[in-house]
């Protein structure tokens, strides 16, 4: 049995899979670029279906495409869109620079797919051409980095900024919760002045709060797109109107105020707003690792060193020592963090390579950065549920920190002067006594002055 069939493009005839939607210009690529096995992603692959949804409505509205037609590309682009054909795209993310081969692959997928609906052969590009009709108005050049803004943005939208509000919420929740718990504050790793382990959470939520708000700014540097532009820029073979059309569109579908590029020329040629993109994912790559370091660092022990919470223990830390328990969550996000910012310097060498009227490192640039969404997303809405939510305080722990610290003279130092209290630190240095039993037994202070300025909470806010 022939397992093959063959399809024509311009190159002339390719054996393809008799399974397979895909046609010739798909299969040359997929012998063409065997390099990582790399595909891209399902958010990708919605974009691409709702470009040629857009691109036929918008054609027929102006009289370019007939009805039958642009019902079937409307049809087939639509299974495309709900991930039915995923498994139709086999081309490695490691391919021409432009996406051209992602382009045709849609293209034809679209294409074999009007024939099947219309009862016609696959490959015989009936009703339904893959270049006349599924990709009329259009060139890759402006698709692929339209399908880029798209994916992106939708992936922001709907899985990066819920996942961040929910460790937002996690944080601020756990923040109230501990805020009678009164610890240690730590400057350059050293022993400071005390501080609620709620407000210290609320630093952390605080660091999600404006994760979010970089994620709005994220979505607004990405709402031109550059449908329209075709090969270069100048919107050869394609409507005036087609391209103001097919954005409305892609915006009405997708929820986001997408709009035609200012200039089109700027947005084939460059790609600075997925660059922007790209700095605020590692910015916010930043925030989660502290988040997670300081997490790890406060948890560490827990008998041995600081030890003032306790993680849910969420599986063996080890396979020799038995009971371990490790922070395994923290782990997981800070490494994220180090990929997203590892994928940040190769989204800036890809936005920096547009050369004259194209960028040619735009797949590239599309794995690494909706990878970095996906990644954060996942990450950060695992640390909250596994990770936050089950924080516990040790306040044992945390008192007796708090207690034995030298930086408590600094409370002292306004009644009785930074030089006494540097010496009462020192000897507290030296002797292992605490503050307060040097101040005690040395007759610093009354006893009811001495308590109140060496009160913990006292210390927690500012001075009258």
């Amino acid at each position: 049995m022939n397992n093959t069939r063959i399809e024509k493009d311009s190159m002339g005839d390719m054996d393809v899979p008799v399974s397979a939607l895909y046609g010739a210009s798909t299969q040359r690529a997929v012998l063409n670029f065997p390099i990582s096995g790399y595909r891209f992603p399902r958010e990708f692959i919605r974009a691409l279906g709702l470009i040629k949804i857009a691109a036929a409505r918008s054609n027929l509205d102006l009289g370019k495409l007939d009805a039958t037609r642009a019902d079937f590309i409307t049809k087939a682009a639509q299974e495309v869109c709900d991930g039915k054909l995923d498994d139709q795209f086999p081309v490695d993310v490691f391919q021409t620079g432009s996406g051209t081969s992602t382009n045709m692959n849609a293209n034809e997928v679209i294409a074999n797919r009007c024939s099947q609906m219309a009862g016609k052969p696959i490959g015989s590009h009936t009703p339904v051409h893959p270049n006349d009709h599924v990709n009329m108005g259009q060139s890759s050049n402006d698709v692929i980095p339209t399908a880029i803004h798209i994916a992106t943005a939708e992936s922001l939208k709907n899985l990066l900024l819920p996942a961040l509000q929910r460790l937002e919420f996690a944080l601020s929740e756990k923040s109230k919760e501990c805020w009678d718990v009164i610890k240690i504050g730590r400057t350059h790793l050293m022993d400071a002045t005390p501080i609620r382990l709620g407000q210290e959470l609320s630093g952390y939520a605080m660091q999600v709060e404006y994760a979010g708000l970089r994620v709005d700014n994220a979505i607004s540097a990405i709402e031109e797109v550059a449908l329209g532009g075709t090969a270069v820029g100048t919107g050869l073979n394609t409507h005036p109107e087609f391209a103001r059309r097919a954005v409305a569109r892609i915006a009405e579908d997708s929820g986001i105020a997408f709009r035609e590029a200012a200039n089109h020329f700027e947005a084939q040629g460059a790609k600075d707003g997925l660059v922007q993109v790209s700095g605020q994912l590692k910015t916010i790559a930043v925030s989660l690792f502290k988040i997670a370091s300081d997490t790890r660092w406060l948890s560490s022990g827990p008998r041995c060193a600081i030890g003032e919470i306790q993680l849910p223990a969420t599986q063996p830390g080890s396979s020799i020592m038995p009971g371990k328990v490790n922070p395994v969550m923290c782990e997981v996000l800070m490494q994220v963090a180090a990929q997203v910012i590892g994928n940040d310097s190769t989204i800036t060498w890809c936005g920096a390579n547009g050369n004259f009227e194209l960028n040619v490192m735009a797949p590239v640039l599309a794995h690494n950065i909706l990878e970095s969404v996906r990644l954060l997303a996942n990450s950060a809405s695992v640390f909250a549920s596994r990770c936050v939510a089950g924080i516990i305080p040790d306040k044992a722990r945390c008192g007796e920190l708090v207690e034995r610290s030298m930086s408590m003279v600094t409370s002292l130092s306004p009644i009785i002067g930074y030089d006494l209290a540097a010496k009462i630190a020192k000897e507290s240095a030296k002797s292992g006594r605490t503050i307060r039993q040097i101040c005690t037994d040395e007759e610093v202070l009354p006893a009811d002055q001495l308590t109140d300025a060496l009160d913990p909470v006292n210390m927690c806010a500012p001075s009258d």
